[in-house]
């Protein structure tokens, strides 16, 4: 199982449109996209450095997943994602080798992207997403 490539990083914020003028103001980086993702409870600022994004995640509602992320860590770097072929596979290919998964299947992310979480316990505290894009 081999990733193609860094996807994206995740970082919680509690306020988008403040984090933007940070990545646009300081950085230097542009802004390509907002997007709300209403099943993860969050929207979504996607930046591009690089073949790399930088994808910024605001809570929609505070029992979300990145409401209660901030609630108990505080904003920051969230997960990191990587691109890979075939999702469906690469989930029961971790699997097999003693990976717990957050999702036993795919499902829809931002930007058209299949995605699915691997439990943070079973990957050194990092929680990691598979993101697919189906051209």
């Amino acid at each position: 199982m081999i990733p193609k490539y860094i996807e994206h990083i995740g970082i919680a914020v509690k306020n988008l449109d403040d984090a933007i003028v940070y990545y646009e103001k300081v950085l230097g980086l542009k802004c390509y996209a907002v997007e709300e993702v209403k099943d993860q409870k969050v929207k979504t600022a996607f930046f591009k450095v690089g073949q790399t994004k930088i994808e910024l995640l605001e809570s929609t509602d505070p029992d979300g997943p990145v409401g209660k992320f901030i609630e108990k860590r505080g904003e920051g770097v969230h997960h990191i994602a990587f691109s890979v072929n075939n999702l469906p596979e690469k989930l029961k290919e971790v699997e097999q080798k003693g990976v717990q998964l957050l999702d036993k299947a795919p499902k829809k992310g931002a930007e058209g992207f299949d995605i699915a979480f691997l439990h943070p316990k079973s990957t050194f505290g990092v929680l990691t997403e598979f993101c697919e894009h189906k051209e």
